[in-house]
């Protein structure tokens, strides 16, 4: 099996993530964990917010609630990150998470209600805001295929502070689509979204980012250094 660089965590710093699976089916607050763009709350702010961030070729509706997360927090997930597909965004391979994956993923969990997170969900699957996600099934098995379209499968990780921490991704595995590389663009928007965070080091973000399968075979370490030196 193929492995994402460095072993896997369970959490960082004081957010140590509990892999259990909440009980309760209809939590009012989660924590959407997000390993992509939306690390960066710039970008988070379109989706919440609604308008048409930088660089991006459409418009968000935003949520319901427009309100930003109350929180952000790095997290370390069980599972390996990769790119793949074609981004019209960003004319780049899109960042995808494979729990089933042996390694480790650097991300930012950002603190909101379930109906804001079933509402960036949908925008993510290019569908409107509106109706309310149904978590039971994903909080009961910890994954639910919604769709076959990249962005359709919810995955629970497990919780912190007793609420989940849910995520979204595709139906597929790592192994089962090809790899794409990444734009500078994006690289440059979810490496300074992790540096953000304040957990990890340049160093960090930099080897994190330069591993992940998609990346690794085009960007080098001092590469993703250069942006990020750049985005400074």
């Amino acid at each position: 099996m193929t492995k994402s660089p460095g072993p896997p965590q369970s959490g960082r710093g004081d957010h140590r993530i509990d892999p259990t699976l909440p009980d309760d089916p209809r939590p009012e607050r989660v924590w959407y964990t997000s390993y992509g763009s939306n690390m960066h709350l710039d970008r988070l702010a379109a989706y919440v917010r609604g308008g048409r961030p930088d660089g991006a070729a459409r418009e968000y509706p935003g949520c319901r609630n427009p309100a930003m997360p109350v929180r952000s927090i790095p997290v370390e997930l069980a599972g390996a990150l990769y790119f793949a597909t074609e981004s019209p965004v960003w004319g780049g391979g899109r960042a995808f998470y494979d729990e089933r994956v042996d390694g480790r993923v650097l991300a930012r969990a950002h603190l909101m209600t379930a109906e804001q997170f079933s509402d960036v969900a949908a925008q993510e699957m290019y569908r409107q805001p509106g109706p309310d996600l149904d978590l039971r099934d994903v909080l009961r098995d910890g994954r639910a295929v919604l769709g076959e379209g990249r962005y359709e499968t919810l995955v629970c990780a497990g919780q912190v502070d007793g609420l989940p921490l849910l995520t979204f991704t595709a139906p597929w595995g790592m192994t089962d689509v090809p790899w794409v590389a990444p734009s500078p663009a994006y690289v440059r928007l979810l490496a300074s979204g992790l540096l953000a965070a304040g957990a990890w080091d340049m160093d960090t973000v930099a080897a994190y980012v330069a591993g992940c399968p998609g990346a690794a075979e085009h960007w080098s370490f001092e590469d993703v250094t250069d942006l990020l030196r750049d985005e400074a």
